[in-house]
């Protein structure tokens, strides 16, 4: 395994839309999402999405850390792979959640997301997989989903008095 070059804020893959993957079982998508996964983990990451990582193409990996975890309705999750998904709301109700993006190190901001989603596509070995999810699964849900689409966490956020670098809001918090 590979680790892999994050592409960082103003690199022009990642406001473009993504491909769909072709093939979700040829070996060079299995490979990539190995490589993704050694990236995701040596960046310390809970998802990285392959635009981040200079390919254009509808794929994500993502995790629920034990410490992340909100309980039995968010339990921790291992590293999972999707592919070509397709990320749905349930319902009207939205969260706010403080997030971090590996594209752009050092600043976080509190989000506004869907609380629930509905999410379907292929895991690593193309079978079909879907489920519903809340907590902080359906918020990296979403916010991968997003780099697939060309959209950056910055570009939801409704109220930038919630946006700061991590060392300011360590010292400082950001209000919620």
């Amino acid at each position: 395994m590979a680790l892999l070059k994050i592409a960082r804020m103003g690199h022009p893959i990642l406001l473009a839309r993504a491909e769909p993957v072709a093939d979700p079982r040829d070996a060079s998508i299995r490979t990539l999402i190995d490589d993704m996964i050694e990236t995701m983990h040596d960046a310390r990451g809970a998802g990285l999405a392959a635009p981040q990582v200079h390919v254009g193409l509808r794929l994500f990996v993502y995790r629920v850390p034990e410490e992340r975890s909100a309980g039995p309705e968010d339990p921790p999750l291992p590293v999972q792979a999707l592919i070509n998904p397709v990320i749905t709301p349930i319902g009207d109700a939205m969260a706010s959640r403080v997030e971090g993006c590996l594209s752009i190190p050092g600043l976080r901001g509190a989000v506004p997301r869907h609380a629930r989603v509905h999410y379907a596509g292929l895991d690593r070995d193309g079978s079909p997989v879907e489920g519903e999810a809340s907590g902080f699964l359906a918020t990296v849900l979403q916010h991968e989903n997003d780099h697939l689409d060309g959209i950056l966490y910055l570009m939801r956020m409704t109220d930038l008095s919630r946006l700061g670098f991590e060392e300011e809001i360590a010292r400082f918090g950001i209000p919620t």
